[in-house]
C-alpha cells in the first residue's frame, strides 16, 4: 500500500514538473509576435483557461473570470486567452464589440461547434454566403411574414398554454415548461400549424441536448457532452425531415394549406440562381430553433421571475396593461398591435431583463485575416469573443448594474455596442422583433390574470451556457381572475 502511494505521488509529481515546463515553453515560443498580442494569458497547454473559464461560471459570480482579467492587465477593453480549444481574443468594451460586430471584412461567424448547426454535409460555400442567408431570413421574418401577422397565433397558443398550467394541482417546474411552450410557438410560427404536438415534443427534446453542446469542448468521443450532442443532432435532422416530408406532402392534397415561413424559405433561391440546398435548409431550422427558442424563452422567464420579486415593479407593470385593457372598445376581443406599441414600461422591463442576463455570455466571431484592433494584433484563424455579458454588467454603462431597475432606459439611448442583446451589425438577429413581440404577449397575459408562486425563492443560479435556476423554478400559477 505505501509502495504504491509513492508511485502515484512520482507519477503526479512528474505530471506537475512536467505540465510547468510544457507552460513555460509555450510562453517563450514566438515572443515577438505575443508582444503584439492584447495582454492576458493563455494558460496552460491544451486546455488554456478553460478550466478558470468553467470555474467562474459554475459560481454565482460568473463576472469574476473577467473582473480577474481586468485585476491583471489592466482595463483595456481586449485580452488574449485560451478557450475550448481555442487560441481567442476577448473583447470586452462597448466600442470594441462594435467594430467587431460590424468589420465583415475581417471578421466573421466562429462559433466552434457549428456543425452542430449546420451539418457535415453543407457546401462550404453556402456557410461563406452567410450575408445572403442573412438576407433571406430577414426578409421572410420581417417582410414575407412580418411579426404582427402572428399576433393571433402567438396570443392563441399563450392563453391555452397558461390556462392549462393554472389547472395543475402539482407545481410545475417554471423553466422547462416555458422552453416547451416557446418551441411549440417556434414550430407553430416556422412551419404552420398543424405539426403534432409528440413530434414537437420529440424534437424538443433532441433539440435541447444539441443546444447543451453547442458550448462545449469538441471531443466526439462516447460519454462527452459534444458527442452526445452529435448523436441528437442526427435524430433531429431525421424528424425535421420527417416533418418537412409531410408538409409537402399535404400541400400536394391541400389546395389550401397552412403555410409557414418555411414555405418562402424553401422556395428562395439563391442570388446567382442557385436552388436551396435540403441540408442547408435542415441546418437553417435548427439555426432558428436557436436563435428564436433561447432568448425569447429566457427572458419571458426571468422578467416573470424580477418582477414577482419586486412587487413595486409588478403593480406598476400590471397597471400600464389594465389601462391598455380599459381604454379598449367592447367589440374588440384580444390584442391589437397598436396597443402593443403602447406598452412603454413593459418594453422597458424586457429591455432590463435582456440587458441583467438573458443570453450567453459571448458571442463567437473569428478573424478571417490578420489584423489590429487598437493596436493589437489579431492573427488569422483566431476566435474572437465579443464578451456581451461585460458590457452589459459595466457600472459606468449602467450605475448598480446587479439591480433590475426598469427605470434605467427613462430617456436612456445606450451608445452603439452597449446594449447587444441581438447583436449588431450585418448579424443583428432578423428575428428580434418576433422576439419581443412573443415575450410581450406572454407578459401581457401572466400579468392580467396570473401570478407566478415560487416553492424556493431566491435560489442559485446556473450561468453557463446560458444563466438559469438552477432549480427549474418549481412553482404553481394562480389564476387571479
Amino acid at each position: 500500500m505505501e509502495l504504491d502511494l509513492w508511485r502515484i505521488a512520482i507519477i503526479v509529481a512528474t505530471f506537475a514538473v512536467s505540465f510547468g515546463f510544457l507552460k513555460k515553453a509555450y510562453e517563450r515560443l514566438g515572443q515577438q509576435q505575443l508582444k503584439s498580442l492584447p495582454p492576458g494569458d493563455m494558460g496552460w497547454p491544451l486546455i488554456g483557461n478553460t478550466w478558470s473559464f468553467i470555474r467562474a461560471y459554475k459560481s454565482q459570480n460568473p463576472e469574476s473570470f473577467i473582473n480577474n482579467l481586468q485585476k491583471r492587465y489592466g482595463k483595456t477593453g481586449i485580452y488574449k486567452t485560451h478557450l475550448f480549444g481555442n487560441a481567442s481574443i476577448i473583447v470586452c468594451s462597448a466600442e470594441l464589440c462594435r467594430k467587431v460586430l460590424t468589420d465583415d471584412n475581417n471578421f466573421q461567424w466562429g462559433y466552434p461547434v457549428s456543425n452542430l448547426i449546420l451539418g457535415d454535409h453543407v457546401p462550404f460555400d453556402y456557410i461563406s454566403s452567410h450575408k445572403r442567408l442573412h438576407r433571406l431570413l430577414t426578409t421572410a421574418l420581417n417582410q414575407h411574414q412580418p411579426p404582427s401577422s402572428h399576433l393571433g397565433t402567438i396570443e392563441k397558443i399563450v392563453i391555452n398554454t397558461l390556462e392549462e398550467w393554472s389547472k395543475l394541482k402539482e407545481p410545475i417546474l417554471f423553466v422547462p415548461e416555458v422552453n416547451k411552450f416557446v418551441f411549440k410557438l417556434i414550430i407553430d410560427i416556422l412551419l404552420g400549424s398543424g405539426t403534432d404536438d409528440t413530434q414537437i415534443a420529440s424534437m424538443e427534446e433532441y433539440y435541447r441536448k444539441v443546444y447543451y453542446g453547442l458550448h462545449t469542448t469538441p471531443i466526439n468521443i462516447p460519454g462527452f457532452a459534444y458527442h452526445r450532442a452529435v448523436q441528437a443532432r442526427k435524430v433531429l435532422a431525421n424528424k425535421i425531415r420527417g416533418v418537412l416530408g409531410e408538409r409537402r406532402e399535404r400541400r400536394c392534397n391541400d389546395p389550401n394549406p397552412n403555410t409557414g415561413i418555411i414555405d418562402f424559405i424553401e422556395k428562395a433561391d439563391f442570388e446567382d440562381g442557385r436552388a436551396m440546398n435540403h441540408e442547408l435548409l435542415v441546418g437553417l431550422l435548427i439555426g432558428l430553433f436557436i436563435a428564436a427558442r433561447e432568448t425569447t424563452s429566457r427572458t419571458a422567464i426571468w422578467a416573470t421571475i424580477h418582477l414577482h420579486n419586486h412587487p413595486r415593479l409588478l403593480h406598476k407593470a400590471k397597471e400600464e396593461q389594465e389601462e391598455i385593457v380599459k381604454r379598449r372598445p367592447s367589440s374588440q376581443k384580444g390584442l391589437t398591435f397598436t396597443e402593443i406599441k403602447q406598452m412603454k414600461y413593459l418594453s422597458k422591463v424586457i429591455d432590463e431583463t435582456l440587458r441583467i442576463g438573458a443570453n450567453v455570455f459571448s458571442i463567437f466571431r473569428e478573424a478571417k485575416n490578420e489584423t489590429y484592433l487598437n493596436g493589437y494584433l489579431i492573427p488569422q484563424g483566431w476566435k474572437v469573443l465579443v464578451w456581451t455579458s461585460a458590457v452589459h454588467m459595466d457600472p459606468e454603462i449602467y450605475p448598480n448594474p446587479n439591480q433590475f431597475l426598469p427605470s434605467r432606459w427613462d430617456d436612456f439611448i445606450p451608445k452603439a455596442g452597449a446594449f447587444l442583446p441581438f447583436s449588431t451589425g450585418s448579424s443583428t438577429c432578423p428575428g428580434a422583433d418576433l422576439a419581443k413581440l412573443e415575450i410581450t404577449i406572454f407578459l401581457h397575459y401572466f400579468l392580467l390574470n396570473y401570478k407566478l408562486e415560487q416553492l424556493n425563492p431566491g435560489g442559485p443560479v446556473n450561468h453557463f451556457p446560458s444563466p438559469d435556476p438552477a432549480d427549474n423554478c418549481p412553482a404553481k400559477i394562480i389564476k387571479i381572475r
